[in-house]
């Protein structure tokens, strides 16, 4: 079974930065296009950065184009997300998932932003 354990998130002032990562256990995610995805109280979750193999064919949402940068380590079967300049509007339950939203769902992890 598939498992997805996101980590990093936290509390920042706005302008400030933080790394994702997220943790794929029961198979390795090969060529699988993945992303990041976010959700805001009362808003619908949102695809906000995906990865494919090669690691060059990315995708960012026009929010978080140019401050966001997504990566992946298929050796250690991670993807991250490195976010810079934060806005309060950042604020969400971050979550990983292939591009497709295909695996279970895992925990998210909290990112706020104060201004």
């Amino acid at each position: 079974q598939v498992q997805l354990v996101e980590s990093g998130g936290g509390l920042v002032q706005a302008g400030g930065s933080l790394r994702l990562s997220c943790a794929i256990s029961g198979r390795t995610f090969g060529r699988t296009v993945m992303g990041w995805f976010r959700q805001a109280p009362g808003k619908e979750r949102e695809y906000v950065a995906g990865i494919g193999l090669p690691a060059r064919d990315t995708y960012y949402a026009e929010s978080v184009k140019g401050r966001f940068t997504i990566s992946r380590n298929n050796a250690q079967n991670t993807v991250f997300l490195q976010m810079n300049n934060l806005k309060p509007e950042d604020t969400a339950v971050y979550y990983c998932n292939t591009a497709l939203r295909t695996w279970p769902w895992g925990q998210g992890t909290q990112v706020s932003v104060s201004s």
